[in-house]
């Protein structure tokens, strides 16, 4: 199975795909000239323009813009592998959407992207033992973009937030590459437990509504239907649905000669 990684451009590369794209969208209607220019022509950098929209998107006001932004602009310059897992979100949006065929609009009107690259953002102010400025985030996050995720959550790349509203990641929650998550899910701990936090393979897709939770892994490109409530392991490729969640469609089983 080929993966959205095979043949990824470079953070680069994409940087310069979205400034023609926004320079093309400019000519075509100069309407919308200022506000790209602002969100990207004006920028030297795809980290630069990420952390203005995520000083947009989380700023209640003018001084929370500005604070965000500087915060988020600080992290990419010092993180550049946080630039390059946003490029790769970036992509894997294009991939994995059949309605986005260019990288322009994911950056600039997707909050569930922006929501991803906060916290991004936050998980590496987390890492530094920042974890007040850390949690200060994800709250904002919650606020204006109701996209919750813990800073110490661990999510890998090519991860794509499908509307992105009503999504709730608790802490020590781990997610691979190549996710696509809904609206409304919910992946966290079970009420009075202390032990581990589900942990989602690469290739997941977790429909709307979904609720995935205790200490339970999610195998390898399952699916986990709408609405559904898991409490018990996916295996790999398996499909989950109900309330409790029951398998179906699961690979065979090989068996040996």
């Amino acid at each position: 199975m080929s993966t959205v990684t095979d043949g990824i451009a470079s953070a680069e590369e994409i940087w310069r795909s979205v400034r023609r794209e926004a320079e093309a969208v400019v000519a075509s209607d100069p309407v919308l000239g200022s506000s790209l220019s602002t969100a990207i022509l004006d920028h030297p950098g795809l980290g630069s323009a990420l952390a203005f929209q995520v000083g947009q998107r989380l700023g209640a006001g003018s001084a929370d813009r500005a604070q965000f932004a500087r915060i988020a602009n600080e992290a990419f310059r010092a993180s550049p592998d946080l630039v390059d897992a946003a490029s790769r979100d970036l992509w894997g949006i294009v991939l994995h959407d059949p309605a986005c065929t260019r990288l322009l609009p994911p950056l600039v009107n997707f909050k569930g992207y922006v929501a991803l690259q906060a916290w991004r953002v936050a998980n590496s102010l987390w890492r530094q033992g920042r974890t007040d400025l850390a949690l200060l985030l994800q709250s904002a996050s919650s606020e204006q973009l109701q996209v919750s995720i813990h800073p110490s959550a661990s999510i890998g790349t090519s991860v794509f937030l499908d509307h992105a509203t009503g999504i709730i990641v608790g802490s020590s929650v781990s997610i691979g590459d190549e996710v696509t998550i809904l609206q409304n899910v919910t992946i966290g701990r079970k009420q009075a437990e202390r032990g581990h936090a589900p942990r989602i393979g690469r290739g997941v897709l977790l429909s709307a509504g979904a609720t995935i939770l205790g200490d339970v892994s999610i195998g390898d490109f399952a699916k986990i239907g709408a609405g559904s409530v898991v409490t018990h392991d996916v295996p790999p490729g398996c499909t989950a649905v109900g309330m409790p969640a029951r398998l179906t469609n699961c690979p065979e089983t090989v068996i040996p000669a």
